[in-house]
């Protein structure tokens, strides 16, 4: 068995004031987050890690690196389900995230910027991020550190919030901007944090656009497919230098009518 990857220590530099910020709205957020993300998705976000884990274990990867780890539910979702998996880290800015998802036993976790990674290059087969990408004030350098740190030939698998069908947009965002926050409030939880979140939606490129993006920060063979009336989208993609991902399928989507912009299968 290979070494493991160990990581650089960490620099002030690695570290910059955006992250700072962020990992203290997390922190806020902390000791709610589990709780509110299964109750104002209804339990859908399980089935969105679920459909993630899935397609990675078609890759069978050695080595995983999972970016804005959190509380750690994809990260733990990944090991049970990705037969031979050897080794698998989880990275995220917010200490008090960190802690939760050590409450669940998870033990590869460390507090770190995805914008400056404490890791060697080529270490990992596999780098996922679930409703992480939103949050990382630098797609193109986050890009960058995820291709930096895949050994050629890696895969990345980014789960994050889109663009809504049309006829779904403008109930689900008076929902985002008008109820969400507040619901999280009378749990406990602060508004502020929730209304980042609505905006930070509303904000985010749609799936054609991000695969744009991924396409120009250097990654190769990109698809996503939409799930939940375009809630969310999955996208996947090669490193790039080298090799190509396995083409994948999903025969319960397909025979759905699932639109996939780029066809999959």
């Amino acid at each position: 068995m290979a070494p493991s990857p160990q990581p650089r220590p960490l620099s002030e530099e690695a570290c910059p004031k955006a992250a700072g910020s962020m990992g203290e709205l997390f922190d806020s957020v902390a000791q709610h987050y589990d709780f509110l993300n299964h109750l104002l998705s209804l339990g859908t976000d399980r089935w969105w890690r679920e459909r993630v884990a899935a397609a990675v274990r078609r890759c069978r990867p050695k080595r995983l690196l999972d970016l804005a780890t959190g509380s750690g539910d994809l990260l733990r979702l990944l090991e049970r389900r990705i037969p031979g998996l050897e080794e698998a880290w989880g990275v995220d800015v917010s200490p008090s995230m960190l802690a939760v998802a050590r409450g669940k036993g998870l033990g590869r976790l460390l507090q770190a910027d995805a914008l400056a990674l404490p890791f060697p290059d080529g270490n990992f087969d596999v780098v996922t991020v679930a409703f992480g990408l939103r949050n990382f004030p630098d797609r193109s350098r986050a890009f960058a550190e995820m291709r930096r740190i895949l050994r050629p030939g890696g895969a990345a698998f980014i789960l994050e919030f889109s663009r809504p069908w049309a006829w779904l947009a403008p109930a689900y965002f008076f929902y985002l901007r008008s109820m969400l926050p507040e619901i999280a409030h009378l749990f406990g939880a602060p508004r502020e944090a929730y209304r980042y979140l609505a905006s930070s939606i509303a904000s985010f490129p749609g799936a054609e656009e991000l695969a744009k993006e991924m396409e120009r920060a250097g990654f190769g063979s990109v698809r996503f497919q939409r799930l939940t009336g375009g809630v969310v989208a999955l996208h996947e993609a090669e490193e790039g230098s080298v090799g190509a991902v396995p083409e994948q399928s999903d025969q319960g989507s397909r025979s759905s009518g699932t639109n996939f912009a780029r066809e999959v299968g």
